[in-house]
């Protein structure tokens, strides 16, 4: 299954695509697709499980977590900035 993160900053996306959730097999930074949108223009496109778990602990900085299907993006994680 492929996912893409979106995050609030640059520094967000780097950190994860360094410490990636278990499961995860292949991940890559890229530009956000012009149909999503985020704080900063950097996502990690990532490959991993049907039922992948994220903690918000662990990765405060994801804006939302959207799956890729043959239709479009369907978001599956959505967070709210803290403040």
């Amino acid at each position: 299954m492929n996912y893409i993160a979106l995050f609030y900053s640059h520094f967000g996306a780097i950190r994860f695509s360094h410490s990636l959730p278990q499961g995860v097999t292949v991940a890559r930074l890229m530009p956000v697709p012009r149909s999503l949108s985020s704080s900063c223009g950097t996502c990690v496109r990532f490959e991993g499980p049907e039922n992948i778990t994220i903690s918000r602990d662990e990765y405060h900085e994801i804006e939302q977590v959207v799956k890729e299907t043959e239709k479009g993006y369907v978001p599956i994680l959505k967070l709210e900035a803290d403040g």
